[in-house]
C-alpha cells in the first residue's frame, strides 16, 4: 500500500531506499542488519574506513542495498483490504525467503 503512504506510490519509495535515505525503516533496516552480518561487506567497508575513504551513511544504506539484490514485484489491487489479504497470502508461501518485516 505504498501509495497511501506517501502519496508517491511505490516508485516514490524505492526511491527513498535507493538513495539511502530510508535506512531506519522498513527494508532499510532489514537490508542493513543483513549486510552488517555479512563479514565480507563489513570487511569492504572497513577497508574503505581505513585507507581514508570512508563512506557517508546514505552511501553505506546504498551499498547494502546493491549487495541485498533485492527483487520487486507488485500488484494492484481494488482497495486496502484487498491488499492486505493478498499479501497475506503472498507471505505465506515458504518458497523465498521474504524481506517484509511481518516475517
Amino acid at each position: 500500500m505504498a501509495g497511501e503512504r506517501s502519496g508517491q506510490g511505490l516508485r516514490g519509495r524505492l526511491r527513498r531506499y535507493t538513495s539511502g535515505k530510508a535506512l531506519a525503516s522498513g527494508l532499510g533496516v532489514a537490508v542493513f542488519d543483513r549486510a552488517l552480518a555479512d563479514a565480507g561487506w563489513l570487511r569492504e567497508r572497513l577497508l574503505e574506513v581505513e585507507t581514508g575513504q570512508p563512506m557517508r551513511a546514505t552511501d553505506w544504506g546504498k551499498a547494502a542495498l546493491a549487495w541485498a539484490e533485492p527483487h520487486v514485484c507488485w500488484a494492484v489491487t481494488q482497495n486496502g483490504n484487498a491488499a492486505v489479504v493478498l499479501e497475506k497470502k503472498v507471505l505465506a508461501l515458504e518458497t523465498i525467503d521474504w524481506w517484509n518485516r511481518d516475517r
